[in-house]
């Protein structure tokens, strides 16, 4: 069985992001695998243990991504690859990743193409679907279970709340939703292990593809955090005056009601 698994370095969800100038400001932040996407290098691991095959992660970033290539090689996938975009893309979104990796994938051979749910920086959830749709096979998103049997696959997936059960043939793609699995920790030798497994690095030359093929169909104007909330309001009094007094801030201030 040919698994790939589509990986993206996103920020460390435990750090404060620093916006300056419209900008996330990258320096000293900690970045990590996109944690949607353990769960799908888990469940191509636990795949490749009950049916056997090979094992490629697969990121479209920059040169700094080897480090969480690394990890995912740790963990236990057999190859990965850096599609590096630092010197050719100015500006990347959805459209540019799917594309870039549907030119990367049309001629390989693979059964399954598995990624996180969604990314925790951008939260849009395109880029697998539309990787399905350029590959023209099925996509099933948001996967709680996963079962292969021999080329027929049944999935269970979170549909807002309900439970709902898909089931189709290879090959597919699939995002992971928390709760399909608990992933793994690497462990020591397969960090030793991950240092001599191959980490292909390639560039849009290497797919034949120009810059304009690939150019971002969306452009970001500005980033700015929330606006502080203003501290709240202790309403005093017996219950009955606390009621009115709580309707009519929410008819004079709020405006909900």
């Amino acid at each position: 069985m040919n698994i790939y698994v589509l990986m993206k370095r996103t920020f460390d969800t435990e750090e404060k992001i620093q916006i300056e100038q419209g900008e996330i400001n990258t320096d000293g932040a900690e970045f990590i695998i996109n944690p949607y996407d353990e769960y799908a290098i888990e469940e191509a691991l636990q795949l490749k243990e009950k049916h056997g095959g090979e094992i490629t992660v697969v990121t479209v970033g920059e040169e700094e991504a080897e480090k969480e290539l690394r990890t995912a090689l740790a963990m236990g996938c057999d190859k990965a690859v850096l599609i590096n975009i630092e010197d050719d893309v100015e500006e990347a979104d959805q459209y540019t990743a799917s594309a870039i990796l549907y030119n990367y994938l049309k001629d390989r051979e693979y059964d399954i193409i598995l990624g996180g749910n969604v990314a925790i920086d951008g939260g849009s959830g395109q880029v697998a679907p539309r990787l399905a749709e350029l590959l023209g096979i099925p996509c099933i998103t948001t996967i709680t279970k996963l079962t292969v049997n021999g080329g027929d696959v049944e999935a269970e997936r979170d549909a807002e709340g309900d439970l709902e059960v898909i089931q189709t043939s290879l090959p597919i793609v699939a995002t992971a939703q928390q709760g399909l699995n608990e992933p793994r920790y690497p462990s020591l030798p397969g960090i030793m292990k991950a240092k001599k497994k191959p980490l292909e690095e390639l560039e849009l030359d290497d797919l034949d593809i120009d810059e304009e093929d690939v150019a971002a169909k969306t452009k970001t104007i500005e980033r700015f955090l929330p606006p502080k909330k203003e501290a709240g309001k202790i309403l005093e009094g017996e219950p009955e005056q606390q009621a009115a007094e709580l309707v009519s801030l929410l008819r004079s201030e709020a405006k909900v009601v």
